[in-house]
């Protein structure tokens, strides 16, 4: 059963086609204040900003080792047991920013590889597939081996595949899919597949002190394929041979059977297996979440016995449900990004996906409306800012250095302040809204402002699910009374044409006028009182949006609410 040695090496059969044009970093300063090329790339390296910390990090490690294989490659990997999830977006996206800010600071060309990780062996069935009992005769055996429940592809892992690039091109990533299948059936990962056969017992020497007692006696980095289940097994291996590049196993009917370790007649445990993808494709650079760093060790040190080196990594925090708990696929908690999308835009994920990657962040539905305008704030404040202040807008990383700053929402409509129109009307329609809008802003249309009109429709649907079914109105204390009459009073004096600062400086001095221990509790007694809620928008600029004459009956419903007045 011997090979007919190494093909081609996995790096040049993955190598990108050779006459593409090469990449060249563009100019991302308004053409007012950039001069040249190098001068743009001393401001972008001087920023602290993270995808620019890590950038520096692969320039350093190209630059004491230039890559052979002619590119730098970037990496992400999924598992198509199940179907893609925030995380494959939140990885996809985190690497993409560092990619992009890589490309700025070096001429060397880049590549992404998406890798799916489809020979792996189905371990249970998910809740979420069809076709549930045809799925559970295949167990064991590789995703792309498996037909496929849903009965639209050749396998259980080309429909995830499939689905897979469909989820990364519907959010326009640049991106080279890469299968596993290929990859070992092809013999792009024979040469260090003969490399795991060679230095099989130095390998299980770094890992046995991992495993328990159990474990640790049958381990074996190889899994051989059977040949007549074609299931992958955890198996002792008898014997590796290493002249004729095979290895001998117990298959599962006790038959003493020899197997190729090439050309997928075998797969690598999973953290040889990270390793050996490392070496075979030379990978530079690749993240991972903070509950991999033992792994990424482990990893490491196989990657050096199989003479690669190590990418460069970054350790991410886990996203967070409601209560604080680890967001797991199985579990089904927290949020899904097609739920983010209902009830945010894609720039207000980016966002929250951009912050702070090192930092554990809840994933829950109330977090959206913070990001969708903290993200209009980024964009506003953009254009005013220094070339050396811009890298270090978020928004210059979510868009590549061309945020869409032509596309601004008018002042003081933000979402907050939709959510809460929206809440006051009972809106149900995005009529309702624009017609409030209109008033404000004349001439502003769904036609004219399509990103506002993206707003009003997430607005009214995060009103209906969340903030209606929340809502619970007080009746004032005697002190929120009588400032809630003078606010009355001084709102009738006034016009329609009034100026939202005006308004929002009234409402200081009747809170100062009256013995609220903090503005704050006057503010918040606002919130309660007219809306149902602790929390609000900027109250000047509401009323000015709602009109003077209908917060004045705002104002009128709350004061006649029922319940008797706090002493």
């Amino acid at each position: 059963m011997a090979d007919d040695g190494p093909r081609e090496s996995a790096a040049e059969a993955f190598a990108p086609q050779r006459n593409r044009p090469k990449q060249r970093s563009r100019p991302f300063l308004p053409r007012s204040t950039w001069t040249s090329m190098s001068e743009d790339r001393e401001i972008l390296a001087a920023s602290k900003a993270w995808p620019v910390v890590e950038a520096q990090r692969v320039l350093e490690r190209v630059a004491k080792r230039p890559p052979a294989k002619g590119y730098v490659l970037f990496e992400t990997g999924y598992g198509p047991s199940g179907l893609p999830h925030i995380g494959t977006f939140a990885e996809v996206f985190r690497t993409t920013l560092v990619r992009q800010v890589f490309t700025r600071l070096s001429d060397l060309p880049t590549e992404l590889f998406a890798f799916s990780d489809d020979m792996d062996g189905l371990r249970k069935v998910p809740d979420n597939v069809p076709n549930q009992e045809m799925v559970a005769q295949h167990l064991g055996r590789p995703l792309t081996a498996i037909p496929d429940p849903f009965g639209t592809h050749e396998s259980y892992g080309a429909h995830m595949n499939a689905r897979l690039k469909a989820f990364l091109d519907a959010f326009g990533f640049s991106y080279t899919f890469k299968s596993a299948t290929e990859a070992y059936k092809s013999g792009a990962f024979n040469r260090a597949l003969l490399k795991v056969l060679e230095r099989h017992e130095e390998i299980r020497r770094i890992v046995l002190p991992t495993l328990g007692p159990e474990r640790r006696a049958t381990y074996s980095p190889i899994l051989p394929i059977s040949p007549r289940t074609g299931r992958v097994l955890q198996v002792p291996i008898e014997e590796c041979r290493v002249a004729s590049g095979t290895v001998v196993f117990r298959d599962e009917d006790g038959t003493l059977t020899e197997v190729p370790v090439t050309d997928g007649h075998c797969k690598m445990q999973w953290k040889c297996d990270w390793a050996l993808r490392w070496a075979a494709l030379d990978v530079d650079y690749e993240m991972s979440g903070k509950d991999l760093i033992d792994s990424v060790k482990l990893s490491s040190q196989i990657c050096r016995v199989l003479d690669g080196v190590p990418p460069e990594g970054f350790s991410y925090e886990l996203f967070l449900d409601e209560k604080g708990q680890k967001i797991s696929k199985s579990k089904g908690n927290g949020l899904t990004i097609e739920e983010w999308l209902r009830y945010g835009t894609k720039e207000s994920l980016q966002l929250f996906l951009y912050r702070d990657p090192r930092k554990a962040k809840r994933l829950y539905f109330d977090v959206i409306p913070k990001n969708v305008d903290d993200y209009e704030s980024f964009l506003d404040a953009f254009p005013r800012q220094l070339p050396q202040e811009q890298v270090g807008n978020p928004l210059w990383h979510i868009h590549d250095g061309h945020p869409p700053v032509d596309d601004r929402l008018p002042p003081g409509l933000t979402f907050g302040m939709l959510l809460n129109l929206a809440s006051v009307v009972n809106a149900e329609e995005p009529s309702v809204l624009w017609g409030f809008i209109g008033r404000y802003a004349p001439g502003t249309t769904p036609e004219s402002s399509p990103r506002l009109a993206r707003l009003v429709e997430h607005a009214i649907a995060y009103y209906r699910d969340f903030v209606r079914p929340n809502k619970r109105y007080r009746a004032p204390t005697a002190e929120e009374r009588k400032a809630l009459l003078e606010l009355r009073d001084w709102l009738a004096g006034i016009g329609e044409g009034v100026d939202a600062e005006a308004v929002q400086h009234e409402l200081y001095e009747i809170g100062k006028r009256h013995s609220f221990a903090h503005l704050r509790d006057w503010f918040k007694a606002l919130y309660e009182v007219l809306l149902g809620q602790s929390e609000g928008p900027r109250f000047g600029s509401f009323a000015v949006i709602y009109g003077i004459a209908n917060t004045r009956a705002l104002i009128e419903a709350g004061l006649a609410r029922e319940g008797a007045a706090a002493e």
